[in-house]
């Protein structure tokens, strides 16, 4: 089972979290089952770049990304090499670290 951590954000999960996921699991769907609430606008259609995480440790242990994730992900804010769709990520056994990016380009963001 792959460990996953959040580091932390103001307003998704500002203590981070540790999670247990398990392998073959969509990166995005698992965080929100565990109540890490992940923007994800398109409802992980591969439509946006609200769900933007920047894997700090593991990147190495993803799929490769499709040129449809990396053409998004050119407007992503915050973007790094080592940027990722969490809707896009499927887990391998490696554990994994992510950072998300302080702000999206989400501008219909509810509850604000």
């Amino acid at each position: 089972m792959p460990k996953v951590t959040v580091l932390p954000h103001h307003e998704i999960c500002p203590e981070g979290a540790e999670v247990e996921l398990q392998a073959g699991e969509n990166l995005c769907k698992a965080l929100l089952e565990k109540g890490i609430k992940i923007e994800h606008a398109c409802e992980m259609s591969k439509a946006c770049t609200t769900c933007h995480v920047v894997v700090r440790k593991g990147f190495n242990s993803l799929d490769e990304m499709d040129d449809i994730e990396a053409d998004l992900l050119d407007r992503a804010w915050g973007l790094e090499p080592d940027s990722r769709l969490s809707c896009q990520v499927m887990l391998d056994d490696e554990d994994l670290t992510i950072e998300v990016p302080k702000y999206t380009l989400n501008h219909a963001k509810e509850n604000h």
